[in-house]
């Protein structure tokens, strides 16, 4: 199984790479720059699906709730990642509840300006279906992994992932404040035992703390180990 290194392809010559944060940050698009404090929603499942959000710092949790209450995290979305695209597919209000996990910057771009920039402008365009097509994959294998692979592997990827990896160059070493509880929920466990895990991580040397947990790469092979 490839869910990591295949997640993300890269781009043999930088110099042509659309740099789409300083198209967003810097071009005439029109957006809102909107602060959140951790635990803020961005938005709730069933507004009005009225417009896209692009993250520029910090990290938000999508989830969902069923009719009897029940929470199941979704997806973990850190810089770099857009949430609430669906209204652009047709969808009329949103499917999920997206929630900051720390103090999250969002640029909020209106459906109908996100529309006229996709058509006007056509590398940001390509980029932006990229973006979809790679996350797409990476939904199809969170699904794959769930009943082909162990809790403690499926904790590792995620892991992995949280801190980017196979999304840039230079993947981030520092994982987002993410609770426990929410990675049980994202891997389909209990606490408990996601506890056990990243002790056990710990002492073989895959993560460390020092002002936050740390996450070495070699935290793949736990993900490639049969």
């Amino acid at each position: 199984m490839e869910p990591i290194a295949s997640s993300v392809k890269k781009t043999t010559n930088k110099r042509h790479i659309f740099n789409l944060r300083a198209y967003l940050v810097c071009s005439g698009v029109e957006r809102r720059i909107v602060d959140y404090q951790r635990s803020e929603r961005a938005y709730s499942q069933g507004d009005t699906a009225s417009s896209v959000m692009y993250i520029r710092k910090g990290g938000i949790k999508l989830s969902v709730i069923n009719k009897l209450g029940k929470e199941a995290v979704v997806a973990v979305l850190g810089p770099g990642d857009f949430l609430g695209e669906g209204g652009l597919a047709g969808q009329t209000v949103r499917m999920t509840t997206a929630t900051a996990i720390v103090p999250t910057t969002l640029l909020v771009i209106e459906q109908k300006v996100m529309v006229r920039a996709l058509r006007t402008e056509r590398a940001f365009s390509d980029r932006f279906v990229a973006y979809i097509i790679s996350r797409n994959i990476r939904v199809e294998q969170d699904l794959v992994d769930q009943p082909f692979n162990s809790s403690e592997k499926r904790l590792a990827r995620t892991l992995l992932l949280l801190t980017r990896y196979g999304m840039q160059d230079k993947p981030k070493t520092m994982l987002p404040k993410v609770s426990q509880e929410t990675l049980a929920e994202m891997i389909g466990t209990t606490r408990s035992r996601v506890n056990s895990f990243i002790t056990k991580f710990r002492k073989l040397g895959f993560i460390g703390y020092d002002g936050g947990l740390h996450i070495n790469p070699s935290l793949l092979d736990i993900v490639l180990h049969d």
